[in-house]
């Protein structure tokens, strides 16, 4: 039975070449590292507080990346699909995979003071995405923060099914492949909440630009679309975040940052454990966190790495969909 400094325990099996893999998460019988450490830094570094607000340039921003890769779409509406595969893999990808992280920071609220008007234009940032994700993103991502780790709770961890079926390096290397599907679709499953107003706005709003892609240049534009979303959540540099952020690849840690280049295109979700500690400082800000209470990050794990956390993460075979931290539910979360 392995456990972790603060009580955490965790099944083991071993394989046919006495490797350790888990048998089942990691218990943590703590709270999550976030909270305390907020009222840590905030006691000593009540300046921080000035970093809380909006970005008034992600709209900027996010109008720019809807319109690169709306405007790639048309132009490659009588290519071949061999070229729309490149593009989508090369270009789009970062694009969709750029706004998919915008519309992280919109949940928080982060582009503007009113959650209405972020609402809208998180609406907005999924045209290019081609299938309807932000405002039933919001409600499971407010959820992972609020809950991380929380049993039954939070939809960021993955499922006993996936855990108990992804164990060998074969298995890993698909689900990497279709991370994105599960990522989407494991809440629906296991905890569908039911549509609102705002879901059905912007299901609405949604259809209508697929169609228009369609309409103005073929669907070839529309597919491109897709492909980009599909490719940019795979197998792919920027989706090494997906591990990275809350993999435990060392068991007295649970949340992980990347201080990689890569930040710049990703609204700088590297900064992980920096995010869940103050949620309501934008991306743009994060690094000024570490800069003013080093002393709190600096003897943290961290990535410098995507690509590198998606080959640990394949070939390491003590590592899997098991490898994730969680908490019983109590009265607080019930």
């Amino acid at each position: 039975m392995g456990k972790g400094g603060d009580g955490r325990e965790q099944p083991e099996m071993v394989d046919r070449e006495g490797v350790v893999m888990a048998g089942d998460f990691f218990w943590s019988y703590t709270d999550e590292p976030h909270a305390s450490r907020r009222r840590l830094i905030l006691s000593k570094y009540p300046q921080i507080k000035e970093l809380f607000g909006p970005d008034y340039t992600a709209f900027f921003k996010i109008l720019l990346v809807v319109s690169l890769n709306l405007g790639a779409g048309i132009v490659l509406h009588d290519s071949s699909w061999w070229l729309i595969l490149a593009v989508a893999y090369f270009f789009g990808s970062f694009l969709n995979h750029n706004l998919f992280l915008a519309i992280h920071e919109l949940s928080h609220n982060l582009a503007f003071q009113s959650p209405t008007m972020n609402r809208w234009l998180g609406i907005f940032a999924n045209l290019p995405i081609g299938v309807p994700m932000s405002v039933t993103f919001q409600k499971y991502h407010l959820e992972h923060h609020r809950f991380q780790g929380v049993d039954g709770i939070d939809m960021d961890v993955p499922s006993l099914t996936e855990a108990r079926l992804v164990t060998n390096v074969f298995a890993k290397t698909v689900w990497v492949f279709f991370q994105l599907f599960f990522y989407a679709l494991r809440p629906l499953f296991l905890k569908p909440k039911p549509p609102g107003a705002w879901e059905f706005i912007n299901f609405t709003v949604q259809i209508g630009l697929n169609a228009a892609m369609v309409y103005f240049g073929s669907w070839k534009s529309l597919g491109y679309l897709i492909l980009s979303t599909f490719v940019g959540g795979g197998m792919h540099p920027i989706s090494g975040h997906f591990i990275s952020e809350h993999y435990v690849f060392h068991p007295d840690q649970e949340t992980y940052s990347y201080y990689g280049p890569l930040n710049f295109f990703t609204w700088h979700v590297g900064y992980h454990n920096e995010h869940h500690d103050f949620p309501r400082i934008p991306g743009n800000k994060l690094h000024k966190v570490k800069e003013i209470a080093p002393e709190y990050y600096d003897n943290l794990e961290c990535y410098k790495s995507w690509s590198q956390v998606i080959y640990m993460y394949i070939m390491d075979r003590a590592v899997g969909p098991f490898s994730r931290m969680k908490r019983k539910a109590n009265k607080k979360t019930e």
